[in-house]
């Protein structure tokens, strides 16, 4: 085989090669494709919904593909420094999770994935600056941030569905939001007074509610006493009516009891006093 030859096969050898690298492409089981003819969109390679990885074909020179991730995706904005309702500066520092549901959607709004980051991550900026503008930096700081990140991940959501870009946001977290060295202490000082107030109203709401609760349980107790009592006096009266002879014997036991009970009273009576009348002669006594 001559010199000629053998750079005639060389030159086929490398024309099927480049015909073949044209043809073939391999699509894993984490990407999609777009297949672009002539600069137009003309079908999705393993989209999402569809198992359809491995080995695929277009036509060579008129046909090439972009490829897009199907797993979520992490943007982490730089540090930005926000102001609050209050005129309070923070740092803040955020990120935002998305998955790419329509790659066709998201190559015409947003063109390829390396490219889209950059505008993805203007409009989490906007959306933060929209919503932390509103709060006080108190607000911001506290457990009310959950609130405000679920109220920008659904701002950015609308935007996605109105701008058609394509995509799913799955999540927006503020990691960081600081206040600047200089403000620190006095925006820290005006928390923990306003913390000491709530508290110092806290515990006077209780201790009213305690004296409330005092008052109305003696109340009750006061008014169930005399009720008692009025029935009591309603059932000796009832008795002492149906039997005058035990009534005068209870009152002078009562008698005897209260003067005598304590065993240290001293009595300066007559021997045949009429207090004395039950001791030698009994109930029956007239």
């Amino acid at each position: 085989m001559n010199q000629s030859r053998l750079m005639l096969l060389a030159v086929a050898v490398g024309a099927v090669l480049l015909v073949v690298s044209q043809t073939f492409y391999i699509v894993d089981q984490r990407s999609q494709a777009l297949i672009i003819r002539l600069g137009e969109v003309v079908r999705v390679v393993n989209a999402p919904g569809e198992d359809k990885p491995g080995l695929q074909a277009k036509f060579p020179f008129v046909e090439s593909y972009v490829l897009f991730d199907k797993r979520n995706q992490s943007l982490e904005a730089l540090e930005r420094e926000v102001i609050a309702s209050d005129q309070e500066r923070l740092v803040v520092d955020a990120y935002l999770r998305y998955r790419i549901r329509d790659p066709l959607r998201f190559y015409k709004s947003l063109g390829a994935q390396d490219v889209a980051g950059q505008s993805l991550l203007l409009r989490l900026n906007a959306a933060l600056r929209e919503e932390l503008g509103r709060a006080s930096s108190d607000a911001i700081i506290s457990d009310q941030r959950p609130a405000m990140m679920r109220a920008i991940r659904d701002n950015l959501s609308r935007q996605a569905r109105v701008s058609r870009l394509g995509i799913e946001v799955i999540d927006v977290r503020i990691r960081r939001a600081d206040l600047p060295q200089a403000n620190q202490a006095a925006v820290y000082s005006r928390m923990e007074a306003a913390r000491k107030q709530d508290a110092t109203r806290i515990r006077a709401e209780g201790a009213q509610q305690k004296r409330e609760i005092i008052a109305t349980a003696t109340g009750d107790a006061e008014r169930i006493r005399g009720e008692g009592d009025a029935e009591r006096a309603k059932l000796f009266a009832e008795s002492f009516g149906k039997d005058p002879q035990f009534a005068a014997f209870y009152r002078s036991m009562r008698a005897y009891e209260t003067s005598m009970g304590q065993g240290d009273a001293t009595l300066v009576l007559s021997p045949d006093s009429e207090f004395f009348k039950y001791f030698g002669r009994g109930p029956g006594a007239q």
